[in-house]
């Protein structure tokens, strides 16, 4: 089982990078989800775990990345690239792909008026 991608650690990284109360906002970094429409991350907290963020996209299987499978659907995000279920948790899922999003290592292929047509409703992702 990978050591890299762990669900508590997604969602401590996720909520750090968030904006604090009393923060300016100005800045912020946004990136689209699926049932969070969006959020604002805090650039600085947020570059700071981009190498942690980067290491764990990248144990995502083959699929998801562009020199891979060229992307994948969002529901097959819960099993890692050894085969291993990382999360049973959609939310967790979802979290990871917007701190790719907002570093610039995700993408979503299709508009979210083309989910409905796609497998579970769900979007497809390329991690570049």
């Amino acid at each position: 089982m990978t050591t890299v991608l762990k669900a508590d650690r997604v969602r401590q990284i996720f909520l750090d990078s968030l904006y604090n109360d009393g923060e300016d906002t100005s800045s912020h970094v946004k990136a689209e989800g699926i049932t969070t429409n969006a959020v604002g991350f805090n650039p600085d907290r947020l570059n700071s775990h981009k190498a942690e963020i980067e290491a764990m996209l990248d144990e995502l299987p083959d699929e998801f990345k562009k020199s891979g499978g060229g992307g994948m659907s969002f529901l097959n995000a819960c099993n890692d690239k050894h085969g291993n279920q990382w999360t049973n948790f959609h939310q967790t899922m979802e979290q990871l792909f917007q701190l790719g999003i907002a570093i610039g290592k995700v993408e979503c292929l299709l508009p979210r008026e083309i989910w409905s047509a796609l497998p579970g409703g769900m979007p497809y992702y390329v991690v570049n």
